[in-house]
């Protein structure tokens, strides 16, 4: 990626690790560096570190890791030039018009291109004549005029080609008609479109960009919802429906749902806070999301069955996420639309009311409990305190625990003590379990077992480990001249491992040119699962003194490890393998 060495280095500098990570991460002092819960995963000890010497980050729980530019990547979603135009417009810089995207990057400006045109048109074809069904549908669930144009919902035709020729005609092609996932190829080759005869929802991401869209067909026909397909420019595990408006609210809570529906008919009732996930399950970075902009959120699925266990789950990571969590219990069953639409006028008071009186997660969690458990009956009533036992182990706060078990102990007519000493033993259960699976996954880690980013270290172990040590030194101690001379000395070609080797050659072609080199100058030659296994090698040596010593060392072993390898690689050859191999070497004598 051909951006300017002084551009780069300015933008490092007005983006300091800690500044930015701050807006994502509530951060700890521990030495010179910083700690605190990783945004890349659930967990309740804080395991991600910032490294203020070389402005890396590392997480030891997950293995996230890298510079800044990788950190909004990941946490934005973002490919690499969108994150180096996101920190530069914060920082107030201008990217260089000479700096060049990718293939990838221009394919993912049109598809968002196509998905603009893509509402436009759908939105228009609402209101002709063949849009009439749709409309009718529309304004027959409440929803006024300005509602529906407020969230720009509109109609694909009953036809196969007619998004797809309105396309072509702005002039974009079948291949990126395709790729946005607003049509697709047939097995005869023709480009069709994949939304037909639908109600369309368009999916609008935090910054005002149409990135898919869902499809609810009006006849019993299914599926009932049709969503886009993971693009270039679309998650769907990572955004939420709605939530570019509910962001803008100034929301104390969310209100979660299950449909997009339920979301239009909240927001026009008055409660612009309300989001639905994108035709998925809950994920942990929707929840994440959520965290980044409210404290508490209030559940309001279906009361069947599936909306349940829907809304059990989302109990879970909404928790983990740290948000405080209501669920929400409609009489009758009813959605929030029926609901509302069932009192008229008084609807939207008797709907904040409801949330205001909702339950937390923990009390719906208790009830859903005991309704499962036959309290006629002696087991029936054990059954009831273990689980109650085991819900009261997930909390953290000891003062939650104390008054669940007060509660209980009063409901149940038994001691307290005796239910907080059955949570306390659930607990160092638990944490027993948790650091078995940590001591594994750390074994699994220094033997490369689960090394995905270089697959060759489990085979040449030594040899990787001392290739690690040298790429720490490198990074820590960039002279030119010694790393000419090493670099005489060992060539990239006696690294036995792939991943390392063209690290090694990265970093050293920087050094050698004199500009020096941090993680940031050459996140954009590696993905971001590459430069999180670069991070984990220098947080590996973070706190190890390195020197020009510890660097001859390390070549000296990987030297070893090179020649071990050619002659494992000679007694395994065919003759005419070996051959070949001698008169290569007659050839370079020459």
């Amino acid at each position: 990626m051909a951006l300017p060495e002084l551009f780069l280095q300015e933008l490092k500098m007005r983006n300091d690790m800690v500044e930015v990570a701050s807006s994502y991460v509530n951060l700890k002092r521990s030495g010179r560096n910083f700690t605190g819960l990783c945004p890349f995963h659930n967990e309740k000890t804080p395991s991600f570190h910032i490294y203020t010497e070389n402005n890396t980050f590392y997480c030891f729980g997950c293995g996230a890791g890298g510079d800044v530019i990788t950190f909004i990547r990941r946490i934005e979603n973002l490919d690499y030039m969108e994150s180096i135009r996101f920190l530069a417009d914060r920082a107030g810089l201008q990217v260089p018009e000479n700096a060049i995207d990718d293939g990838m990057a221009k394919l993912k400006g049109r598809i968002l291109e196509i998905n603009r045109e893509s509402a436009r048109f759908f939105h228009a074809q609402l209101w002709t004549e063949q849009g009439k069904p749709a409309l009718d549908y529309l304004l027959g669930r409440g929803l006024t005029s300005k509602t529906i144009r407020h969230f720009g919902l509109g109609y694909s035709l009953n036809s196969r080609f007619g998004l797809v020729d309105h396309l072509k005609k702005k002039g974009y092609t079948s291949y990126e008609i395709v790729q946005s996932n607003v049509a697709f190829e047939s097995r005869t080759g023709k480009v069709m479109d994949r939304f037909f005869s639908r109600v369309m929802f368009p999916i609008i991401d935090l910054r005002g960009n149409v990135v898919g869209f869902g499809g609810r067909i009006l006849t019993d026909e299914k599926p009932k919802y049709l969503n886009t397909s993971d693009t270039l420019a679309f998650k769907k595990s990572n955004g939420l429906f709605a939530m570019n408006f509910a962001k803008n609210s100034n929301p104390e809570r969310l209100i979660l749902v299950e449909g997009y529906m339920d979301v239009i008919a909240l927001h026009q009732a008055g409660f612009p806070n309300a989001v639905a996930t994108l035709g998925t399950a809950l994920t942990s970075e929707q929840a994440k999301l959520m965290a980044r902009y409210v404290k508490e959120v209030v559940i309001s699925y279906d009361a069947d069955e599936a909306g349940q266990k829907a809304a059990s789950r989302a109990i879970h990571l909404l928790r983990e996420a740290g948000l405080l969590v209501k669920v929400l219990s409609i009489e009758g069953g009813k959605d929030p639309d029926e609901f509302i639409r069932s009192f008229g006028d008084q609807g939207p008071a008797r709907f904040k009311h409801l949330i205001e009186s909702s339950g937390n997660d923990m009390e719906y969690r208790l009830r859903k409990l005991k309704s499962q458990c036959d309290m006629q009956m002696p087991e029936g009533k054990v059954a009831y305190l273990n689980g109650a036992a085991e819900l009261l182990a997930e909390l953290d706060n000891r003062m939650e625990q104390e008054i669940y078990a007060g509660r209980l102990a009063e409901e149940m007519e038994i001691d307290r003590i005796s239910i907080l000493l059955q949570v306390d033993k659930n607990r160092k259960k638990a944490m027993r379990s948790r650091k078995k699976k940590e001591f594994r996954e750390i074994q699994q880690q220094i033997t490369g077992m689960k090394d995905t980013v270089n697959p060759e270290k489990k085979k040449h172990l030594r040899a990787a480990n001392a290739e690690e040590g040298l790429l720490a030194c490198l990074f820590r101690n960039q002279d030119g001249q010694q790393a000419q001379r090493l670099y005489e000395k060992l060539p990239p070609e006696k690294f036995c491992t792939g991943f390392n080797r063209r690290v090694y050659e990265t970093i050293m072609g920087k050094i050698m040119s004199g500009n020096g080199c941090e993680l940031a100058d050459i996140s954009g030659d590696f993905s971001v699962e590459e430069i999180s296994g670069i991070s984990r090698i220098l947080a590996r040596y973070d706190m190890v003194p390195l020197s020009s010593e510890d660097a001859e060392e390390y070549s000296d072993i990987i030297l070893q490890e090179y020649q071990k390898l050619c002659a494992e690689n000679v007694e395994s050859a065919q003759p005419q393998d070996i051959q070949e191999y001698l008169q290569k070497l007659r050839e370079q004598k020459k």
